[in-house]
């Protein structure tokens, strides 16, 4: 497959979502399992920022399987209290036919050329699939080469290491992810059980991109050329602001060609 060739259409309104189909999490290797999946304010924010600004959103997965919602994520904490918007996006993945039938990712490979965009929200599940999945390098170059905005969403940054150091588009990038710290609540209080894929921040500064972080519960994201990244459930503003002027950045030069 060819990915250093592609188009630009000026024209392109889709958003690409990815998202993991996992619905198990192993923990303490494989001695324990948890309930697991796409965090759902991280999704829902994300979806409702891109097409309240006009854009068109497809929803991807590996095989095609709908994803699941992890359940500590409908807790109220991660809202702020905004029951309204929760009960949107918990009625959003009940009925939307699009997020409930996703596309594979084969298939979004073959039609990258009509994304303007991808976004991968967090959770702990793409930990679990995604991570492992051949196609997300695939795509993860293709947006890179073709400079199109690149959202990745708390867990996901991680998935930039499924991209082979010697070919990675990335290196030198600054990047955000979910904090060592926030990783190690997550793993002592909440999940208490430690999955095997862990240490995001550790393992991206080794990669070679440059690490930023703040406290833990900030609102905070990092872009850096077409790619955004973000911290934490409670970074949505940020992300999505970034994410909205990275994907206006992109349009405009389109527009140019």
């Amino acid at each position: 497959m060819v990915l250093l060739s592609y188009t630009v259409s000026a024209q392109n309104n889709n958003v690409l979502f990815v998202m993991s189909a996992a619905d198990t999490l192993p923990l303490n290797n494989g001695k324990k399992l948890r309930q697991t999946g796409v965090f759902l304010n991280e999704l829902y924010l994300a979806y409702q920022s891109v097409t309240e600004a006009g854009y068109a959103v497809e929803f991807a997965t590996p095989n095609g399987i709908a994803a699941t919602v992890d359940e500590e994520s409908v807790n109220d904490k991660y809202w702020k209290n905004n029951l309204d918007v929760k009960n949107k996006a918990l009625t959003f993945v009940a009925t939307d036919s699009l997020f409930n039938n996703p596309i594979t990712l084969e298939e979004a490979i073959e039609k990258r050329i009509d994304y303007a965009g991808l976004i991968i929200p967090g959770g702990q599940g793409l930990m679990v699939d995604l991570k492992e999945d051949i196609n997300i390098p695939v795509l993860l170059k293709y947006f890179a080469v073709a400079n199109k905005p690149t959202g990745l969403i708390c867990h996901a940054p991680s998935l930039i290491l499924t991209i082979p150091k010697e070919e990675n588009p990335y290196l030198g990038f600054k990047v955000n992810s979910v904090s060592p710290f926030e990783e190690f609540v997550i793993e002592r209080f909440i999940m208490k059980g430690k999955p095997e894929s862990r240490k995001i921040a550790k393992q991206l500064k080794k990669m070679g991109l440059k690490y930023r972080r703040k406290l833990p519960k900030s609102n905070f994201a990092v872009k850096d050329r077409n790619l955004v990244t973000s911290q934490n459930p409670f970074s949505g503003a940020a992300f999505n602001r970034l994410y909205l002027e990275a994907l206006t950045e992109y349009r405009e030069k389109a527009n140019k060609k």
